[in-house]
């Protein structure tokens, strides 16, 4: 593939000038169901547990909830308007379970299949590929009731769920993805507590692990067995770059990222793994077969990048440091096995307003090193952004000139990753509307677009018009 830069160009800070993407490299917007589309309790959606949580108080920043948010799902096609004026080759989206079967299993909510019918139309008659994914985090609360993902039976409602998105949409999405970030979903939610459903259990986490892995392997038999178009199909993970001793990087690379890839990409748990983490759990909840399922050929393996973590074994003397980038949760651990052990080093700025470093290099890193693990792999990068402290100018405008800088940055090292020969396909900005950003409330804005949340006004940030030149002519901007 031909890039005008060569690797002597290379400027040490990654903000190099006049990088041309491949043709036909994808660059597009993401979303989340419950972070956008408001209308919580309209046309049949039952709550999720991310309902229940933001409601219970102290869960959330602000007393915040995803009841109106963005407002996306009465204001949609406003919204698919500003992503063509973008240039977007595509938009990734997710599709609310509590929406399509409010009851988890069972009878199918058609006005919620209607809406995610029209937002597909829609995109593809303004030429935006339709990137859907069937779960970012927002589980029908009766499943959460009924045991959620450390229960097996969760595996087969979603199997459900996928045949039933499959036969409706399948014949016009582009790519579906499975999962968001099944690492967030089973150790936020289940170890950690800073995530619905906020439980604290290591032995729980753990199995949520195993049983999102069994789901997204199911869920690819589903789709496959009832799209009757020609989709591509996907997961999307957040894989941590750990930097510091070796050992402590190795515990955070088994339970932080091999805890999938292993089982998604090789079909194995690694033995280092079922070893660190034998005082929680004996992993009695694989069951066999279960690998062989979970290993599903993926056209594209979606990767979420914001920052690094620098980690080193615990001497025991002192507070043990947690700066894992998570809001802290008191008696939860998202590193079952490993929580006492490992500490995460507070690591030098610049920081984004989520406190987490700037480190294009470690995008970088992470390209390289599933390159080299896997090098017949396509990957997308299917999040990457950056929450500042956004100032509305006099006449309207936003300067956002650290998140153009940002994402300057760090499309850089994409650039670099396609130089050094990775199958890297696309790019998707994270986000394109300001929204509810979990646990942050309204309070932490990823958006190259703001939202007003008092009057759901849409104003196009520097960042989004410095994307519309990026996405519309393949090169970089100065």
């Amino acid at each position: 593939m031909s890039t005008d830069a060569s690797p002597h160009h290379r400027s040490a800070d990654f903000r190099d000038s006049g990088l041309r993407f491949p043709d036909g490299f994808t660059f597009g917007s993401a979303t989340a169901s419950y972070q956008v589309e408001g209308a919580a309790d309209e046309d049949g959606r039952a709550p999720s547990i991310w309902d229940t949580f933001s409601r219970t108080p102290g869960k959330v920043a602000g007393g915040d909830t995803g009841d109106v948010a963005c407002d996306h799902y009465h204001r949609w096609e406003a919204d698919l308007d500003l992503m063509a004026e973008l240039g977007l080759d595509a938009y990734r989206f997710s599709i609310a379970w509590p929406r399509i079967i409010p009851t988890g299993r069972g009878a199918v909510n058609q006005a919620g299949l209607d809406f995610y019918s029209r937002l597909i139309d829609g995109l593809r008659q303004r030429g935006i590929r339709p990137v859907a994914t069937l779960y970012h985090w927002d589980l029908p609360q009766v499943l959460e009731d009924a045991g959620g993902w450390p229960a097996r039976a969760t595996v087969d409602a979603f199997e459900e769920y996928a045949g039933v998105l499959g036969t409706a949409l399948g014949d016009r999405v582009h790519t579906w993805t499975t999962l968001n970030e099944p690492w967030c979903t089973a150790y936020l939610g289940y170890g950690q507590g800073g995530h619905a459903p906020g439980r604290r259990e290591p032995a729980a986490a753990l199995a949520a692990a195993h049983h999102l892995n069994l789901a997204h392997g199911r869920a690819l038999q589903a789709l496959r067995a009832t799209s009757t178009g020609s989709p591509e199909y996907s997961v999307t993970l957040n894989l941590h770059v750990a930097r510091g001793d070796a050992e402590a990087v190795r515990r955070i690379d088994a339970v932080g990222n091999r805890a999938f890839t292993g089982p998604m990409l090789r079909g194995v748990y690694d033995d280092d793994l079922i070893a660190d983490t034998a005082s929680v759990t004996d992993w009695g909840f694989v069951h066999d077969g279960d690998l062989e399922t979970i290993h599903q050929p993926i056209d594209v393996l979606g990767v979420n990048y914001y920052s690094t973590n620098t980690v080193r074994m615990w001497d025991g003397a002192g507070p043990r440091q947690a700066n894992d980038g998570h809001k802290p949760a008191e008696g939860g651990t998202a590193w079952p096995g490993s929580d006492e052990l490992v500490e995460f080093v507070e690591q030098a700025g610049p920081h984004t307003a989520m406190g987490w470093n700037i480190a294009p290099d470690g995008l970088l890193e992470l390209l390289h090193s599933l390159r080299d693990a896997y090098p017949d792999q396509p990957l997308m990068i299917t999040e990457n952004g950056a929450a500042f402290d956004d100032v509305v100018a006099a006449d309207g405008a936003v300067h956002d000139l650290e998140r153009v800088d940002y994402l300057r940055r760090h499309l850089t090292a994409a650039h670099r990753a396609i130089e050094d020969g990775v199958d890297l396909r696309g790019y998707f900005v994270w986000s394109l509307l300001d929204n509810f950003e979990w646990g942050y409330g309204y309070a932490k804005r990823f958006g190259v677009v703001r939202v007003d949340f008092d009057d759901q006004r849409r104003i196009v940030k520097d960042s989004g018009h410095w994307f519309r030149s990026l996405a519309t002519t393949g090169v970089i901007p100065e």
